[in-house]
């Protein structure tokens, strides 16, 4: 079977090649893949997706939102934490979750305005 999605001959741009491999680094891409990892959930990337829309929501709301128990989005929601993704603050007996910053607010709109651009070529 020909696929033509693969290189007939082998030509390989040394320069490209060397300054490429010298610029990534093995502990950065493990840590961004985990972002990914993490983000590859479906709950997650919907919590993420409602945290991108809103500053802040409780976990009540959350749970609510992405039609789960409060426990199991405390949960997702401490994993998104862990990886640096989302903070949290604590107002009396209730905990309000955000993103973290606007680069990984950014990272979940420009992925669903992706999506809609997929959706609409197809």
């Amino acid at each position: 079977m020909k696929h033509d999605d693969v290189c007939e001959v082998t030509c390989v741009d040394e320069d490209k090649v060397k300054r490429l491999k010298g610029s990534i680094s093995q502990q950065d891409t493990l840590s961004v893949a985990q972002i990914f990892k993490a983000l590859s959930d479906d709950t997650r990337i919907k919590i993420a997706f409602a945290l991108s829309e809103e500053d802040e929501l409780c976990v009540c709301d959350v749970a609510n939102i992405v039609g789960s128990s409060t426990a199991t989005a405390s949960h997702h929601l401490r994993l998104l934490r862990n990886l640096g993704l989302a903070k949290y603050r604590k107002e009396g007996k209730l905990v309000f979750y955000s993103l973290d910053d606007d680069h990984v607010k950014q990272l979940i709109k420009t992925a669903f305005e992706h999506q809609q651009e997929v959706k609409s070529h197809e």
